[in-house]
């Protein structure tokens, strides 16, 4: 976990930390990973699962389509009682990738009673990449996204994660896409430009 810290200097270390006591699993609140693609989340929530396991806890990990698909292809065979069942044993839930897909409407309700089943039951480590204020645009209806955010949010901890995809930076170490014009080396006063060395004015 510490490498994430290493990778994202934006991640505020004493907050990981923290998180890593799994004070939040004994409390049964969430944590919420927020920021682009690529900026470290899953291996975040990956790494504070496998705290949990380590120190006893059952973890479970599912992305949120996954699981959305399979509780809403259990409600068409009348069985999802039975299957939220499983997504309410282990002591953490991790649901990877909320918001790269919307939901429809039976997607929405499913979600929302799962994430209803589990407050103060069990913890959800859930990242997105989208910011609370898009998460109407999530579940189509803005009045669901609040609700559901009310209960996640009611005893959580949310962790901002800023930065560049470490995909994208390791392409540009190795050379394959230039550096954003802002990082580009400025030239020195009085050096000459690259065009001047050229010998072309």
């Amino acid at each position: 976990m510490i490498s994430s810290i290493a990778f994202q200097p934006s991640i505020d270390e004493r907050q990981v930390r923290e998180l890593q006591t799994l004070r939040f699993v004994h409390d049964a609140s969430n944590v919420i990973l927020l920021g682009p693609p690529g900026v470290g989340k899953t291996h975040l929530a990956v790494a504070l699962a496998e705290t949990a396991i380590r120190a006893g806890q059952p973890a479970y990990f599912m992305t949120a389509h996954d699981v959305v698909t399979d509780l809403g292809r259990a409600y068409r065979e009348g069985r999802l009682d039975r299957r939220l069942r499983i997504y309410l044993a282990p002591k953490v839930l991790v649901i990877d990738e909320m918001g790269y897909l919307p939901l429809d409407d039976l997607g929405a309700t499913i979600f929302f009673q799962l994430v209803s089943a589990r407050y103060e039951r069990g913890s959800i480590i859930l990242t997105s990449n989208k910011s609370y204020g898009e998460w109407g645009s999530i579940f189509g209806d803005p009045i669901i996204a609040t609700a559901i955010l009310d209960r996640l949010l009611h005893h959580s901890t949310t962790v901002n994660i800023r930065g560049e995809s470490y995909r994208l930076k390791e392409r540009r170490k190795a050379g394959l896409i230039p550096l954003p014009e802002s990082r580009q080396e400025e030239p020195r006063a009085g050096a000459p430009s690259s065009r001047a060395r050229r010998g072309t004015v």
